[in-house]
């Protein structure tokens, strides 16, 4: 555990020391920093309760479906802006610009997760803009598509980002949401439009599990 005291590591140079550049699985055109057993993850990450947890630092699958989704029909966001919600690691950013968006904007809460972003976007021969910033108060970007991955695990949150989605859509943007289907995904208001067999870290194991993409009802 951290000490009192102890000096923050700077982002950026923790991550490239200490989180391996893998392959994604289930997306293996995509390769990222990804956190293992010796990568000492809480020295970056901090304990205090107000420290966003190291979400960036492993593969979830809402991202993982999304960014396969997105390079298997790259019609769906070439020559668009795109912008990446609770973006993480950057994977469906990546996947984003891979697959010919015309710009790409990464949003994240957690700064530690905008520096993974900016070397994960390097790896990649990429270009992204990352933000860290809490955007779902806010009126609606100027995007064409919004996507959001794995960001239904708390329920209050859901209900924020619901919100923020649906403000999205009536300005007419587009929203694809992935998921692996976790307890506070609103179903009900959602469409499937794919499923992939993916790998997730959530899972506890790092095991496949099917991830779905969803559209809101209405979309379009």
């Amino acid at each position: 555990m951290k000490r009192p005291g102890m000096q923050q590591p700077d982002p950026v140079a923790f991550i490239k020391a200490n989180l391996p550049i893998s392959p994604v699985p289930s997306v293996p055109e995509i390769r990222l920093h990804t956190a293992g057993p010796a990568s000492g993850l809480w020295r970056l990450a901090g304990r205090r309760e107000a420290d966003p947890a190291p979400y960036w630092a492993y593969p979830w699958a809402g991202g993982a479906v999304l960014a396969r989704y997105l390079l298997d029909r790259p019609e769906i966001v070439v020559g668009r802006r795109v912008l990446d919600l609770g973006a993480g690691s950057g994977l469906v950013a990546i996947a984003a610009a891979k697959a010919g968006a015309a710009a790409v904007t990464a949003v994240d809460i957690d700064a530690n997760a905008i520096a993974a972003i900016g070397l994960n976007a390097a790896i990649n021969g990429v270009d992204i803009v990352a933000r860290a910033a809490d955007i779902i108060e806010d009126p609606p970007p100027e995007i064409d598509l919004l996507v959001v991955g794995d960001l239904f695990y708390d329920p209050t949150l859901a209900l924020r980002v619901m919100a923020f989605l649906r403000r999205c859509q009536a300005s007419g943007i587009e929203v694809l949401i992935g998921d692996p289907e976790r307890a506070h995904l609103p179903q009900g208001e959602l469409s499937r439009i794919a499923t992939h067999i993916v790998a997730d870290f959530g899972g506890g194991t790092g095991g496949a599990a099917p991830a779905g993409v969803f559209a809101l009802f209405g979309n379009g």
